[in-house]
């Protein structure tokens, strides 16, 4: 599992924010907090992010917010996986539940409007 995100180069800040259910600002900060996370800007200035960093966005808010790590213990944290080698290996299973609860969110989006679809068409045939 090398790059399970990839289907581009880079992402936008609000492309990851909606992948990760962020706010741009949470992820501003967070680059002020954690030196594994730092974007490169494009020309115009805004941040990019390869899919490495948005994996370790991910695994950020899984320590954070699902294992309830304080900042400066998500740090420690990252950085002893940094340290065993085991950082890549840990961005791939935080990646995992996200990717999955996004693809939730999209089928039902997409359930929903062939609902409607299928609706619209019965009334058209009925008719």
């Amino acid at each position: 599992m090398d790059e399970p995100i990839a289907k581009k180069a880079y992402y936008s800040i609000g492309e990851v924010c909606e992948l990760a259910d962020l706010r741009p600002h949470v992820l501003r900060y967070w680059e002020t907090q954690f030196d594994v996370l730092h974007p490169k800007k494009n020309r115009a200035g805004n941040r990019v992010y390869r899919p490495k960093e948005v994996e370790t966005v991910l695994l950020i808010k899984r320590l954070l917010y699902v294992e309830k790590f304080t900042i400066e213990g998500a740090r420690r944290r990252i950085k002893d996986l940094k340290k065993d080698k085991q950082l890549d290996e840990a961005r791939g299973q935080a990646l995992s539940p996200e990717l999955l609860a996004g693809m939730h969110r999209d089928l039902a989006a997409l359930l929903d409007a062939l609902d409607l679809q299928k609706a619209a068409w019965r009334a058209e045939v009925e008719a």
